[in-house]
């Protein structure tokens, strides 16, 4: 039998280009910025890529474009062991791009053009990687809708799902869906106001919209941490490590796979709490996506 040990993350693939900027450009302006970087991201890659950090066996599933963006997007994956042999290429597509704009105190604005990601289908994972996996992970950068037709079609071969609805493209997820959400607070808002669901802190609102959609919500916080809340209403909550603040970019990501890593790890849930958000922190320290991720050593000392 198959042992169940790998995470299965299906979701964007990107290159990167960020600038660094005095303040985040308003609309209309043009601003002069310094220090241009080109890096590999993706909320997939980004999150596969933390994950295996971590040190658990990962698979991606994505799309790039047959472009020259290609192969430096996936080179940290392979690297760092990922495997990418369920990554496709799609030769009328272009890799995924994204521009972000950072500023010196690690703020950072971004926009993202989809290409290959947008094709990105269901279908690509097989039901041979299906049976290895633990965990299935998925965002929102790849159609939702095929999203949703491989959780069903996973958590019926016996998979966690974890969704990290981000960037919030719908906010109709639909009930039991999934087994964990992962938000951070303004996509807990948007979630809070499609379901209706009021309340006067957002561990209150993470508790109720738990409950109504039937899944376990792990929310992000920025500098204050993260909290697990539960639907059966328990509630864990992590103060994040004080650290100097370089680069937010990817911060979130690095969560969502140490978390998810941490799972298919077998950890106690505190545990995995903590694991992610010391990584998320950790990644906070250095500029870029996957190459400010720390490893489970770093992670463990910091610990």
């Amino acid at each position: 039998m198959t042992a169940r040990d790998t995470l299965t993350v299906f979701g964007s693939i990107n290159l990167d280009i960020a600038v660094r900027v005095e303040h985040l450009p308003r609309a209309g302006e043009t601003q002069l910025g310094s220090d241009a970087r080109m890096s590999p991201g993706g909320k997939g890659a980004n999150q596969a890529h933390a994950a295996r950090r971590f040190g658990v066996p990962v698979q991606l599933i994505g799309a790039v474009g047959d472009d020259a963006f290609a192969r430096p997007a996936l080179a940290g994956l392979r690297a760092n062991g990922v495997d990418v042999s369920g990554v496709r290429t799609l030769a009328n597509l272009p890799t995924g791009l994204a521009c972000i704009a950072v500023t010196p105190g690690g703020e950072n604005s971004i926009v993202v053009a989809p290409g290959a990601n947008a094709g990105v289908c269901a279908s690509f994972v097989t039901d041979a990687q299906l049976a290895r996996t633990r965990l299935v992970l998925l965002q929102m950068e790849v159609p939702f809708a095929q999203s949703l037709r491989l959780a069903a079609r996973a958590r019926e071969r016996g998979c966690w799902v974890m969704l990290n609805a981000a960037p919030m493209v719908d906010a109709q997820i639909p009930s039991q869906a999934v087994d964990w959400l992962v938000l951070n607070h303004v996509e807990l808002d948007q979630l809070c106001a499609a379901r209706a669901v009021t309340g006067a802190t957002p561990t209150g609102r993470a508790l109720q919209l738990a409950l109504l959609l039937g899944v376990d919500v792990a929310l992000t916080l920025g500098s204050r941490g993260a909290l697990i809340a539960g639907r059966d209403g328990r509630c864990l909550a992590q103060p994040a490590l004080a650290v100097d603040v370089v680069d937010t970019t990817g911060a979130g990501d690095t969560f969502a796979g140490v978390f998810g890593a941490a799972l298919v790890a077998g950890l106690p849930e505190p545990t995995v709490l903590r694991a992610a958000v010391v990584a998320a922190s950790l990644a906070c320290c250095h500029a870029g996506a996957q190459v400010a991720q720390p490893d489970r050593q770093q992670i463990d000392a910091a610990l």
